[in-house]
């Protein structure tokens, strides 16, 4: 673990320096859990809504997008359940005076007894050798079958209290596990009490006229209220979807882990709308398809896996997580849930208007079930750079960081380098660069040493440096250096556009519906 703290605080310091992610407001000594993306940052988010928009946009015939408001009707989150129900049970430790969220801390805890039952098997493994029958040790050591009773016995508890909104046994809980804080180390806590997530704000030119409002803690009602519009003026016929990028913003009680859980966050999110009864059908489908896309990426498959909700939203009928292994351990990256009609009904009756879809192959109307695929583009953004991340140590003795970003979403695509800044290669480097910049990201560095130049773009991700040296005024070509393997071609200058096209080429195409 402490290996992976280090590697996670390697990676931020990487991203500052760098140009990736910046803290906000950091001259004011910055505000907590909000952050900027810096030159290169914006561009691999900008590469990861594309890339993630053509799969789901121009790669579906049946999904379009749109672009809904930030500031929406305040009845329109009292509908989706937000403000009754958009609550985080909190608790503070007496002596530390830090807050933590109480679901949080014992997840935490019942990771460590997992981690134990892990350990232990490990152990057995080394014992026994290849004699070892893993699924049978786990299903009959004592040890392991109490660890696990206790994990199950824990959620059942945990998940009724808080059905039950009986924060006191969830205080009580906590108490019986024997959780400490993490900075005091005491047992000293305050009550649990519900906290709302929603940041509200007042709309209005004058103070008596003004209108409570909230700023929206997710993107997917945005497409609930549009429901109609878009399948009025697209003529969609169900199955269909609609999918949209934005900004949404929750009021975290513990926003910790970089960017990983923010107060100013983007969503990518899709909304499928399915006739009822098939919707566990889309469901699998949709999960599958939006693992395919991960993978798409090429990061091994092992960084991903599902996570099946035991305990399922008021809403749902099913749901699963796509979770990442993150520095801090496998997390949410993504989550597919089968809504059911829950969204369109609610909003139905608190609007007095019928949402209601005509199927004219069934002859009838019904409210549409819904398949929602929920991605937090920070998240996405954290789970690329993190695997990307990486130390070497070369032939030479000498050390390198280097950026693996998969190229198609890399920020800049190539690097254009002079040799020397004499002799004019400085001008045949400029002409090479306004050659490609029209279709791609590409930068021109005559500064430093080629090596240290080489290893700055390294540090960013660039997938290639071009060098022009004297025999390119000679004969047009130039040496192109690969990242990953260090590897030096001599090529034509009018091959290098086709050379990069084909490294950045899509790898995701959907499976037919």
């Amino acid at each position: 673990m402490a290996n992976n703290e280090e590697l996670f605080k390697k990676i931020i310091s990487h991203a500052k320096e760098y140009g990736f992610v910046f803290s906000s407001s950091e001259i004011y000594d910055g505000l907590s859990a909000v952050y900027d993306y810096g030159q290169y940052g914006v561009e691999l988010k900008n590469n990861i809504k594309d890339y993630w928009w053509k799969a789901m946009v121009r790669y579906h015939e049946n999904i379009v997008g749109i672009d809904s408001a930030i500031f929406m009707h305040p009845t329109i989150w009292k509908a989706s359940g937000h403000v009754d129900a958009f609550n985080d049970p909190m608790i503070d430790n007496k002596d530390s005076k830090k807050r933590y969220r109480a679901d949080v801390l014992i997840e935490d805890h019942l990771a460590k007894i997992e981690d134990k039952i892990e350990k232990e098997v490990q152990k057995a493994a080394k014992r026994f050798g290849d004699s070892f029958n893993e699924e049978q040790y786990r299903t009959t050591s004592p040890k392991l079958l109490e660890y696990q009773q206790l994990i199950d016995d824990t959620k059942k508890r945990f998940f009724g209290s808080l059905e039950n909104n009986d924060l006191e046994d969830v205080k009580k809980l906590i108490e019986d596990l024997g959780i400490v804080c993490p900075v005091s180390g005491t047992r000293n806590w305050t009550e649990v009490r519900q906290f709302n997530l929603m940041f509200s704000t007042q709309m209005g030119s004058l103070s008596e006229d003004t209108n409570l409002i909230y700023l929206r803690p997710e993107t997917a009602q945005g497409i609930f209220v549009n429901f109609l519009n878009v399948q009025k003026s697209g003529r969609m016929k169900v199955p269909f979807g609609i999918a949209q990028i934005g900004k949404a913003f929750r009021n975290e009680i513990v926003a910790r882990q970089f960017i990983f859980r923010m107060r100013e966050f983007e969503q990518m999110e899709m909304q499928f709308f399915v006739r009822p009864g098939e919707e566990l059908k889309w469901f699998e489908y949709w999960k599958q398809e939006r693992l395919r896309w991960h993978l798409s990426l090429g990061i091994p498959a092992t960084k991903y896996r599902f996570h099946d909700h035991e305990k399922l939203a008021h809403y749902a009928n099913a749901a699963t997580d796509i979770e990442f292994d993150f520095p801090i351990g496998f997390k949410e990256l993504e989550g597919i849930h089968s809504r059911t009609d829950f969204d369109l009904s609610s909003h139905q009756k608190y609007s007095g208007k019928k949402l209601q879809y005509f199927d004219p192959e069934l002859n009838e109307g019904y409210v549409p079930y819904v398949i929602e695929t929920s991605i937090g583009l920070d998240r996405t953004f954290l789970a690329v750079l993190s695997n990307s991340f990486t130390e070497e140590v070369l032939a030479d003795g000498s050390e390198r960081v280097v950026m693996k970003i998969p190229p198609i979403l890399a920020p800049i695509k190539a690097a254009v380098l002079p040799l020397v800044k004499k002799d004019g290669m400085p001008e045949k480097a400029r002409e090479i660069m306004d050659t490609l910049k029209y279709d791609y990201l590409c930068q021109y560095d005559e500064k430093d040493a080629i090596g240290r130049r080489y290893r700055r773009q390294d540090a960013i991700g660039t997938p290639y440096c071009i060098t022009v040296d004297t025999r390119t005024l000679e004969d047009n070509t130039v040496t192109i250096r690969e990242r990953d393997t260090m590897k030096q071609d001599r090529i034509a200058i009018h091959e290098i556009s086709g050379i990069i096209s084909a490294r950045i080429q899509t790898h995701y195409k959907p499976t037919p519906q």
